[in-house]
């Protein structure tokens, strides 16, 4: 397989990581969370990728749950989590728990799993992939944090707001 089509799945599979971290941007989270949350979402996107391929039909067999029901119940509990935030009286730059960041990392790198199961029969180079894999998420990640930031500055707690029910539809749109 071309190197110009990993570095288009690549591309595709980070872009729920983008559109998720640019939602989740406008909780004007500091700079040292951002670069933390998009290294999280980079490892995920190395890892799952790698895991799906060795053991991904096995765990999808055993715990009998779809992973898009995974992905809904994630975005879901963050878009309310959102929500809830923007209602509050105090503007504050948002603290993300490493809790929350896993969860994050978890929900936007699922799809790299179920891209691993599939990997054996696209190419050999299992490594590159994983790592391609890994920077564009990284790289999109930051981006869609960076964004989401200055959009929440523009808009101010509305933006919380529409970041989480975002995620909420995003979730259910998966789901379905």
């Amino acid at each position: 397989m071309p190197i110009w089509i990993i570095l288009i799945i690549a591309v595709s599979l980070s872009m729920d990581a983008f559109s998720l971290s640019l939602a989740y941007g406008t909780l004007n989270m500091k700079e040292r969370d951002q670069k933390t949350l998009a290294l999280i979402v980079g490892i995920y996107h190395f890892v799952m990728p790698l895991l799906g391929m060795f053991i991904g039909t096995l765990i999808l067999k055993v715990l009998m749950i779809r992973p898009d029901w995974i992905v809904f119940m994630v975005l879901f509990f963050i878009g309310c989590q959102m929500i809830i935030e923007s209602l509050k009286e105090q503007e504050q730059i948002k603290k993300m728990s490493k809790t929350e960041m896993l969860l994050f990392g978890l929900a936007v790198s699922i799809d790299s799993f179920s891209v691993g199961i599939g990997i054996k029969s696209m190419t050999n180079h299992y490594f590159l992939c994983a790592v391609l894999f890994s920077v564009t998420s990284f790289f999109f990640t930051a981006l869609g944090l960076h964004c989401g930031k200055k959009v929440h500055q523009i808009l101010g707690k509305i933006s919380t707001m529409i970041g989480g029910t975002i995620l909420i539809v995003l979730g259910i749109i998966y789901l379905i």
